[in-house]
């Protein structure tokens, strides 16, 4: 009678240790369930934009090039002002919020309304584009300077035109030292994953001789 307990023991012990192993299977599975869901289903890889030769990268890692196209991107279309500078300043604080730091939103929120209450933007146009020969190809090393893994420093050399009445009423030469960090907050409102904080210093003026002035823009023009 020993023997038959003793089995039934041992099969209980078993049947014991098989759900205890189902368990552990099932929380196993669970983990690797919830990590694949919560994986990311996007990845943005920054590729050089010289694709001639081979180029080898870590997938976190962005280029300089990509940064500087970012930081000048963003600046132009900040500072584009087709129609009316009073309305199309205040809806591009809108519409690029999500490539803004809090910080940088808040300081060119401020910018805007001196710049309204001053007059500068009733009824103006506006456009900035590079100066020739004063781009990132011309010297990359310069252009664009890391300062970490997650944070740049974009030296721009800008002309701005302003218009009034379809007559040129102001053109400035600066170089503005952009501020560039990066930021994946949203991937849906923001793939560069990169924000413009701004500057990281004083603008420059810049002083060139009239044959190196690039020519006018027309206003109203794309």
């Amino acid at each position: 009678m020993s023997r038959f307990w003793k089995l039934s023991d041992a099969q209980r012990a078993h049947i014991v240790s098989l759900r205890i192993a189902l368990v552990v299977i099932a929380s196993v599975c669970a983990g690797l369930g919830y990590g694949w869901w919560s994986a990311p289903r996007d990845l943005t890889i920054h590729v050089p934009p010289d694709l001639r030769s081979g180029s080898t990268r870590k997938w976190w890692d962005i280029p300089p090039e990509s940064v500087y196209t970012f930081g000048f991107y963003i600046f132009q279309q900040m500072n584009r002002w087709p129609t009316n500078g009073e309305d199309d300043y205040d809806r591009n604080l809108f519409q690029l919020s999500s490539y803004l730091t809090p910080s940088c939103k808040a300081y060119l929120q401020s910018d805007f309304e001196l710049r309204r209450n001053s007059g500068e933007l009733r009824k103006r146009v506006r456009g900035v584009y590079e100066i020739p020969g004063r781009g990132y190809g011309d010297d990359p090393t310069y252009r664009v300077q890391q300062l970490s893994i997650s944070e740049w420093t974009v030296n721009l050399d800008i002309t701005a035109d302003e218009y009034l009445g379809g007559e040129r009423v102001k053109r400035a030469l600066a170089r503005y030292p952009l501020h560039i960090i990066k930021q994946d907050f949203d991937a849906e409102k923001n793939p560069f994953g990169m924000a413009w904080d701004c500057y990281s210093g004083t603008p420059q003026r810049i002083d060139l001789n009239p044959d190196e002035l690039p020519k006018p823009a027309q206003a109203g023009g794309k």
